[in-house]
């Protein structure tokens, strides 16, 4: 489908954004980091200048998914009743097994002129559920696109999806989210309750909002905006603009009693999601830093008791056995106040801020210990468990599964008979779309009836739609069904 008409308006409220045509993993950003709020002293009676520039950057995201109903029996019609009686052993005639077409709403932001669009875990994937089966996405023209997923990261409940266009698309300009103040101006636009795109007007309320557990995702990362601009079914993963019509926050998640606004809405800072965005584009995961210790917060008690002046840092309860946290000499009993040069708070904020720094770097880790002012040294581990040296690898060719041909190492660990070879599923990621299908230490033999002995294997017999996979788990082979989105 082509755009009609559109035009890339180049202004000092819309920046271009665009990946280079020569490298299609490399997200190019520009950003406008000037103050949030305007400084002019004109009176301002309408935000329409405003709204006008940041609204063609804002889609309304339609889900699909089919679901099935096993077969159920039909109330027994005249003639079953009659064969029933003249055949006494056969069973009522069952119904064919049903689908039913279960579809979502929400909405997306274009951050690429070439169609990549930041949206929401949920918006796109059910975590009770699995992913959705269609991605269609409507441009504020009324065109629509069918778009693929590049990523998603439940952690943070960002997604990344593309649309493929020949032309260039109206991305929205990117401000610095840290530059937000409680009480700037901010519009939420998206798609609420199934209605075409809506703006609404509010303030930021507050900032860093962390351990409110909106997601409700175990080792979920929290840092939300929150703002009184009414927020609805619907709006999740549209935008939260300043009064510049920048993007300052990815809208995620309401506190309600009744289902709708009582003002109290949350968003994604603008940073955070790009960061996410960057990663799931350019490595196709979410590389995060680990200590590998357990900090819980300080309160009154805590911090008499340590004989501190303040509730401010977070106290090491736990060091996690051979973690870089423990190689540094990090003990419990140590209160960690600063991070490289970011000042730490809480818990929360340690647990965020290390990890949005890259796995492998070393940080200067600022503590307090019997009253002495110490530092230490610590080069980060990763989250996900890879060795710092795989953080840069290609992408998985099965999402969030990480492969590795089978060695003898591997054989050992998963007990594998030398009769078995194959590609070993090292680990599968909680959010990959293979959760329910694939598991850790299972080795997979052959798909389409091909031998697999390396991920590139896999990657050479994959084909759209249904994959039949021969693998060996729990001491013997069976086969698996994993479907492909085209």
């Amino acid at each position: 489908m082509r755009l009609k008409g559109t035009v890339l308006t180049i202004s000092l409220l819309s920046v271009a954004l665009a990946l280079s045509a020569k490298d299609t993993s490399k997200l190019e950003v520009v950003t406008d980091d000037r103050m949030i709020a305007p400084t002019d002293a004109v009176p301002l009676v309408s935000y329409a200048d405003v709204i006008g520039t940041a609204a063609p950057s804002v889609v309304s995201v339609y889900t699909t998914r089919i679901q099935s109903f096993a077969p159920r029996q039909s109330p027994p019609a005249m003639e079953d009743l009659l064969r029933n009686f003249s055949n006494p052993g056969q069973p009522p005639q069952d119904v064919e097994p049903r689908n039913r077409e279960v579809t979502g709403l929400g909405s997306g932001v274009i951050i690429s002129a070439d169609g990549y669009i930041i949206t929401n875990h949920h918006v796109i994937r059910e975590d009770r559920s699995g992913p959705v089966d269609e991605i269609r996405v409507q441009l504020e023209n009324g065109e629509e696109y069918t778009a693929e997923v590049i990523g998603t990261d439940a952690k943070t409940d960002v997604a990344v999806i593309k649309i493929d266009v020949d032309q260039a698309l109206n991305a929205v300009t990117i401000a610095d989210s840290e530059l937000l103040r409680t009480g700037d101006i901010v519009f939420a636009i998206g798609s609420p309750l199934g209605q075409s795109q809506t703006v609404t007007q509010g303030i930021v309320s507050a900032t860093e909002r962390t351990s409110l557990d909106i997601l409700g995702i175990p080792g979920a990362y929290e840092n939300f905006i929150q703002t009184d601009a009414a927020i609805n079914l619907g709006n999740s993963g549209g935008a939260l603009i300043d009064a510049w019509g920048r993007l300052i926050g990815i809208n995620a998640a309401i506190v309600s009693g009744t289902g709708g606004s009582i003002g109290l809405g949350y968003a994604i800072p603008s940073n955070m999601a790009l960061r996410v965005a960057r990663s799931l584009i350019e490595v196709g995961e979410v590389p995060r830093g680990l200590l590998g210790l357990y900090p819980v917060d300080l309160d009154a008690d805590l911090a008499e008791a340590f004989e501190l002046e303040s509730t401010q840092g977070a106290l090491v309860n736990q060091v996690q056995e051979g973690s870089p946290a423990e190689d540094a000499g990090i003990q419990h009993g140590d209160i960690i106040f600063m991070v490289d040069d970011i000042a730490i708070g809480s818990a929360a904020q340690l647990r965020l801020t290390v990890s949005q720094m890259a796995p492998g770097r070393e940080v200067e880790v600022s503590l307090i210990r019997n009253g002495e002012t110490l530092l230490k040294n610590v080069i980060l581990g990763s989250v996900s468990g890879k060795p710092v040296a795989q953080q840069e690898a290609a992408p998985s060719v099965l999402e969030g599964v990480m492969l590795a041909p089978l060695d003898d190492a591997l054989r050992e660990q998963f007990n594998a008979p030398d009769s078995v070879s194959g590609v070993a599923v090292r680990d599968v990621a909680p959010d990959s779309p293979y959760f329910d299908k694939l598991a850790k230490e299972m080795i997979i033999m052959e798909v389409n009836k091909v031998a697999a002995d390396q991920p590139e294997d896999i990657a050479a017999q994959l084909k759209p739609g249904s994959n039949s996979f021969y693998v060996w788990t729990l001491g013997q082979p069976r086969f698996v069904v994993l479907r492909i989105r085209e």
